[in-house]
């Protein structure tokens, strides 16, 4: 016996699917579509419908652009700083870099991390394309802004040995302690690495 329609049911499936929306918050979802006016899951459906085809990467950063555009704003910008790239693991890392007003380089996504366990090897990362870029720009500085954790150290590392001998300036996003936490909560790597990266007042 059938507690809910398929329609119901398939909606919630599919919702499902999506990181970090469990059971009973795609039943929520679902149920909102539902009851609310059709024009609303109008929108989102055509949305989801143009979104592969109105999406694309840039051929030389790797981030998200429009589908017309071969090269992202962000890197055609001529107040923009070619010799200096901001590396990252995924697109929107670079939306939480933009958001700080405070990079005026370009970026590079990597389109990952390297990670065994996964099965993702640096030869499935832009990295290629990266060491390629400090050559024909001219790079001078690579500011590596990977996950602090082992994936995100390792990739850095990797790319650092990739970039061998070359004149460029390879440096690490500070690690330290988030505003308003207390000292006695705080881990002892996140303490190791504020002590490491202290400044002079």
């Amino acid at each position: 016996m059938q507690v809910l329609p398929p329609a119901l049911t398939d909606l919630i499936e599919a919702l499902g699917a999506l990181p970090g929306v469990g059971p009973r918050t795609a039943e929520r979802y679902a149920y909102f579509l539902l009851k609310h006016d059709t024009h609303v899951s109008a929108r989102i459906s055509d949305t989801l419908t143009h979104l592969h085809s109105g999406v694309g990467y840039c051929k030389k950063t790797f981030a998200l652009i429009s589908s017309n555009q071969e090269l992202s704003d962000l890197y055609t910008d001529p107040r923009r700083d070619k010799q200096t790239i901001a590396v990252v693991a995924e697109p929107f890392d670079v939306v939480a870099l933009e958001k700080t007003g405070q990079f005026s380089g370009t970026y590079h996504v990597l389109g990952g991390l390297v990670s065994p366990i996964d099965g993702i090897g640096p030869e499935q990362l832009h990295i290629r394309e990266l060491i390629s870029r400090i050559d024909e720009d001219g790079v001078k500085e690579i500011i590596l802004a990977t996950n602090a954790s082992v994936e995100g150290e390792t990739t850095a590392l990797y790319i650092q040995q990739q970039i061998g001998g070359r004149e460029v300036k390879v440096t690490r996003l500070a690690r330290g302690l988030p505003i308003g936490v207390d000292l006695e909560y705080a881990d002892q790597i996140t303490l190791g690495r504020a002590l490491e990266g202290r400044q002079t007042l």
